[in-house]
């Protein structure tokens, strides 16, 4: 009994800390959050927070584990609704330059298969790929959108300037990465 209370207690501690994470990547930035940071908030020692992760990029790796949980919502059937979302989602980006960046510098980093965001990006963009595609094709097949492109492809594009929109933007602020993002959706719509 007393081993499922303190493994309750573990997950708990660990859901804290992903929160508090997520709060101070959002307004200091990858380069600009500490352990030390997110440890203190969270009434734990750096070595206490390392002992529910391995590493700060492993906690860092969780941080956008958790924001992709928060960020998608039910998935809906009608693919208008699930690109008016990912048109949201880039758009309210804006709201959090410190998850951006921290998302833009461990996804060129996770290019090395040793890095502990490896796996979670080849699953994020092979699953994101996946849904995107089956999105493509349910607004093909229901005339919502145009007929003459290839949904495997294009889901790689949209998802490929959803992450050069976010870079530019990280760049050059005046960038509105949610209303370019929009235009190409736009582009895809029948009519």
């Amino acid at each position: 009994m007393a081993r499922r209370g303190a493994y309750a207690k573990g997950i708990a501690k660990r859901e804290e800390i992903l929160q508090v994470a997520l709060d101070v990547i959002a307004r200091h930035g990858y380069r600009g959050a500490s352990v030390r940071e997110i440890a203190d908030a969270v009434g734990l020692s750096q070595a206490g927070l390392l002992h529910y992760f391995d590493s700060k990029d492993e906690l860092f790796t969780a941080v956008l584990r958790k924001r992709d949980e928060l960020a998608q919502g039910g998935e809906d059937d009608d693919p208008a609704d699930m690109l008016e979302g990912f048109v949201r989602i880039i758009a309210r980006n804006r709201e959090v330059p410190g998850l951006v960046h921290l998302y833009t510098q461990l996804s060129v980093e996770a290019a090395d298969p040793s890095h502990a965001a490896h796996d979670y990006f080849v699953e994020r963009f092979e699953n994101l790929r996946r849904f995107t595609t089956d999105a493509l094709r349910r607004g093909q097949a229901d005339g919502s959108l145009r007929s003459d492109f290839d949904a495997d492809r294009m889901a790689s594009v949209v998802i490929a300037a959803a992450d050069g929109l976010q870079t530019q933007w990280l760049l050059d602020p005046s960038i509105d990465m949610g209303r370019e993002i929009a235009a190409l959706v736009d582009a895809l719509r029948a009519g």
